[in-house]
């Protein structure tokens, strides 16, 4: 296995609505945010943790592939050896389970890195004190049409306009197909879904602008294509 190239692929992260990814919240105050987002303990600035978006985008195309497991875990090729599980463990890893030699050299080094994204417009969204915004929400009684016993929420959020650095490490084998297909169509996937929590009341809509580094056939004007073109472009 002879490494061939190593591509950087960058791009812009436009927060398109709110964003929440949580964060620790060891002190709890009366009237204060119930549910915080994570922040960079030095600068206190929102972030988005590499973690996140790697486990979204993987679990987004093994969803597309077909080969989610039962169990919700990844998809293991120790346990399903299929093409795409294993086009699956190449490109994000399959961690030190795989005891056979052979499978083991045959997979090789995970082909992605993904880095955290650091806030890259912050002045902007200090000119207007929003550098986070809270959320309040509620639960409603179904039968009598007013707020739940519960209570509201303090949800926090990355406000909607902010934008962040991606940028990601991407190994390139001789031998290798064409994984940077994949990658595109998994950005893509993103874009179409949500990062982070709460996706299904609105929150973490996202887009890819200003992309380099990645082939050009897969995007246009610095976006990503059309979802069919790169199911097309990635063999699916």
């Amino acid at each position: 296995m002879k490494l061939k190239n190593i591509k950087e692929i960058k791009a812009t992260i436009l927060i398109k609505t709110g964003l929440h990814i949580g964060g620790s919240n060891d002190e709890i105050k009366i009237g204060g945010i119930d549910n915080p987002i994570i922040k960079n303990p030095l600068t206190n600035e929102p972030y988005i943790p590499g973690s996140s978006l790697k486990g979204k985008i993987r679990t987004l195309i093994e969803w597309h592939f077909g080969v989610m497991t039962n169990d919700g875990k990844p998809a293991d090729v120790t346990k399903n050896s299929d093409d795409k599980t294993k086009t699956i463990a190449k490109l994000f890893g399959n961690g030190s389970t795989i005891k056979d030699n052979n499978l083991a050299k045959e997979i090789g080094p995970t082909r992605v890195s993904f880095s955290d994204c650091a806030l890259s417009n912050k002045n902007k969204l200090l000119e207007k004190n929003a550098l986070t915004e809270e959320k309040v929400e509620v639960t409603i009684d179904r039968l009598k049409g007013s707020v739940g016993g519960s209570g509201p929420r303090h949800m926090e959020r990355v406000p909607a306009g902010a934008e962040f650095e991606f940028n990601l490490s991407f190994l390139e084998f001789e031998g290798d197909e064409d994984f940077e297909g994949i990658i595109a169509l998994g950005m893509k996937l993103l874009e179409l879904t949500n990062l982070g929590g709460s996706g299904s009341r609105g929150y973490g809509k996202i887009e890819f602008l200003n992309i380099s580094g990645l082939n050009s056939k897969y995007i246009e004007n610095g976006k990503l294509k059309s979802y069919e073109a790169l199911k097309e472009s990635a063999g699916n």
